[in-house]
C-alpha cells in the first residue's frame, strides 16, 4: 500500500474530514433542494392545462422558471449567485457557503423530474377522487404522492446521485470535500493517488445511494 498510495496514508485524516463534508453538502442540500423540488413540481402538475387547479398563466412562468434554472451552467451558478450566497452565510467560500448554489443548481432539474414522475400517475384514479369531492389537497397526497411514490423515490435517488457530482464541482473552487482533495492536492501537485483515492469514495458513495434506493422502491412497490 505504501507504493500504490503512498500520499494518501500520509493524509488519512484529511480525507476522513473530506468525505464527511461531501456528505455534510450532500445531505443537507439534497433535503432543502428536494422540498423546494418537489413543492415546485406538484405546482407545475396542478397548474398545467387541465390539471386539478389548472392555471394557464401561473404554469407558464412556474414552467418558463424552471426551464432557465436549469439552464445555467453550475460553474456559473456559482458565481452569479455569490452575492446572495454572502448575504445569507456571510462568506462565499466553505463548505456551508456552498449548500446555497447546490440547492439552486439542483432543485429545479429535481422539480422537472417530480412532474414527469407524476404525471405517470393514472388520471383514472385522480378523476375518480375528483367525482368523490376529495380536495385538491386530498389529490395531492393521497393520489398523485401516494400513487407516484416509487417513482419519486427513483428520480430522487437520480437527483442525489447528480448531486454528488455536483459537491465536487463546488469543492474543487473551495468549497472543501472530496473535490477539493481531488483538484487542490491530487492534481495541482501531480498526486494521482490522491486523485484516484478521492474518486473511488465517490464511487462508493454513488453506488451506495443507488443500492439504497433500490431496496427502497422494492420495499415500496411491494406494500
Amino acid at each position: 500500500m505504501t507504493t500504490l498510495i503512498p500520499n494518501v496514508l500520509q493524509m488519512k485524516a484529511e480525507f476522513i474530514q473530506a468525505t464527511l463534508e461531501t456528505l455534510y453538502m450532500t445531505a443537507v442540500s439534497a433535503l432543502v433542494a428536494g422540498i423546494l423540488g418537489l413543492g415546485l413540481g406538484v405546482l407545475l402538475v396542478v397548474t398545467q392545462p387541465h390539471g386539478i387547479l389548472a392555471d394557464g398563466p401561473s404554469y407558464q412562468v412556474l414552467d418558463k422558471l424552471t426551464n432557465l434554472l436549469r439552464s445555467v451552467p453550475f460553474i456559473i451558478l456559482l458565481a452569479v449567485i455569490s452575492p446572495l450566497t454572502s448575504y445569507l452565510v456571510g462568506t462565499t467560500v466553505g463548505t456551508t457557503a456552498s449548500l446555497v448554489p447546490l440547492v439552486f443548481g439542483i432543485f429545479p432539474f429535481y422539480a422537472r423530474q417530480v412532474q414527469n414522475a407524476l404525471l405517470d400517475v393514472d388520471q383514472g384514479i385522480v378523476e375518480a377522487a375528483q367525482s368523490m369531492g376529495s380536495s385538491p389537497v386530498a389529490i395531492i397526497f393521497r393520489v398523485y404522492l401516494k400513487e407516484g411514490l416509487p417513482d419519486l423515490i427513483r428520480v430522487s435517488i437520480v437527483t442525489v446521485i447528480s448531486l454528488i457530482g455536483l459537491t465536487t464541482m463546488a469543492g474543487a473552487i473551495g468549497a472543501g470535500g472530496l473535490g477539493d482533495i481531488a483538484i487542490s492536492i491530487g492534481y495541482a501537485r501531480f498526486e494521482n493517488d490522491v486523485t484516484f483515492v478521492a474518486m473511488i469514495i465517490i464511487l462508493v458513495l454513488v453506488f451506495a445511494v443507488q443500492l439504497f434506493g433500490d431496496w427502497l422502491v422494492k420495499r415500496v412497490s411491494h406494500h
